[in-house]
């Protein structure tokens, strides 16, 4: 019983919203030829019959091993249909409103007023908020299927970080921070092949990642150990840990088998070449002359594992005249960093992806995700100091990107 009481409640309001939307749709039909109107009606439930087999195979089927693009795809199918009558529901609870209010107006005049549904203005009216309604829906519900075809075009974001404390040999130096590859939802080896070699294009006296590798255990990245393992530069490859590294949201046979699974994930860092950075930091040296570099484990100020310890990482970085830290969550740089280490000159991060959806203009950026995340993408300042948030490498969840699409950044210091 209680198997089939979240899905059984799910699918009654979905059916319940499409009801609503349909009253829509049924207008709209009616300016159709008449031969139209039938096949019409009937076409409006195509989708609705397709999203109640996809959820039921989501909510009962297992999952087939091997093919997580399948549940993938599926889920941002039923989220996008979703959503998209959601965008069209509340045009149309506009229109149900405006009706509301001109029969309470009517109750108050003493004119005899029409009924809005018969007159030539209330109708029109109610038609053009239907066509409005669904016309959006539609646009967001083809806007997030077209986005399946972005989450491999990678962008080469590039940035200049400006410090007088910057010590004059590492001026000019050029740094790749790339950030939450999650390659548990990697389906395309020779795609995400290209953004490596692009990586490598961009000759990098450095690479730095800001965690997330896998989405819930190492062995996601066994299809991907040897193209990341491509990854190299003259200084070095360094990381940390994000949130999804250390399993927790999986469930695990015993506490001992996610202990385990989190030495692996350490242990792939470092075949791959990558200096894995936990609470530590390290030097980095170039023509006599010497900056910092900090790397924490996840520190999350919004429900997220916070294992990260800064004062370890920085004890003993007092003399460096520059430093950078790599902290996966940019709610760490307000919440402790700008308190508390004021002379962490640089901190690079990533976890939100942009939320890989959102518009990004000159002069114009927006995405839902701002407002959880103050800084969510890009470089952000305040006096001595710097952040830059990577819209992330991969994806998770939605396998695709609208507006926001798969970072590389190449940073060099001034």
């Amino acid at each position: 019983m209680n198997r089939w009481l979240l899905p059984g409640i799910i699918l009654t309001v979905v059916l319940m919203l499409d009801l609503y939307v349909f009253q829509a749709w049924r207008m709209v039909a009616s300016t159709f030829p008449q031969r139209w109107r039938g096949p019409a009606l009937w076409a409006y439930w195509l989708p609705t019959a397709a999203f109640t087999v996809l959820w039921l195979v989501m909510a009962f089927a297992p999952p087939v091993k091997g093919q997580p693009s399948f549940r993938a795809h599926a889920f941002s199918l039923i989220a996008g249909l979703i959503f998209a009558k959601l965008l069209a529901a509340l045009f149309l609870l506009a229109d149900d409103l405006r009706r509301v209010f001109t029969w309470a107006f009517s109750r108050w005049d003493v004119k005899e007023v029409s009924p809005v549904a018969g007159g030539g203005e209330g109708v029109s009216r109610s038609l053009f908020l239907s066509w409005l309604g669904l016309a959006s829906g539609g646009v967001l519900f083809g806007t997030l299927m077209l986005g399946f075809r972005n989450k491999y075009r990678y962008r080469i974001e590039r940035v200049k970080v400006e410090s007088p404390q910057l010590p004059e040999a590492f001026r000019g130096l050029r740094i790749v921070h790339i950030s939450d590859i999650h390659s548990g939802s990697l389906t395309d080896p020779v795609a995400v092949s290209r953004g490596v070699q692009a990586i490598l294009d961009e000759s990098p006296d450095i690479i730095l990642f800001t965690g997330d590798l896998v989405n819930d255990h190492a062995g996601e990245m066994d299809g991907y150990h040897e193209i990341f393992s491509r990854l190299k530069a003259p200084m070095g490859v360094y990381s940390c840990l994000g949130n999804h590294d250390y399993g927790d949201y999986r469930r695990w046979p015993s506490p001992q088998a996610k202990a385990q699974n989190l030495e692996r994930l350490k242990a792939v860092h470092a075949s791959m070449g990558w200096r894995l950075l936990m609470n530590e930091h390290v030097s980095l040296e170039r023509e006599g002359q010497r900056i910092a570099l900090l790397g924490i484990e996840n520190w999350g100020a919004k429900g997220f594992g916070r294992y990260g310890r800064l004062e370890d990482a920085y004890r003993g970085t007092e003399s460096y005249p520059f430093r950078i830290l790599l902290s996966h969550d940019p709610s760490h740089w307000e919440a402790q960093v700008l308190t508390g280490y004021p002379d962490i000159d640089l901190m690079l991060s990533g976890h939100t992806h942009g939320m890989q959806f959102g518009v990004e203009l000159p002069g114009f950026r927006w995405s839902p995700i701002q407002y959880v995340y103050r800084q969510w993408a890009g470089l952000y300042r305040q006096g001595r100091q710097a952040l830059y948030v990577n819209r992330g490498f991969g994806f998770l969840g939605y396998p695709g990107r609208v507006g926001i699409l798969p970072e590389i950044t190449v940073i060099e210091l001034a």
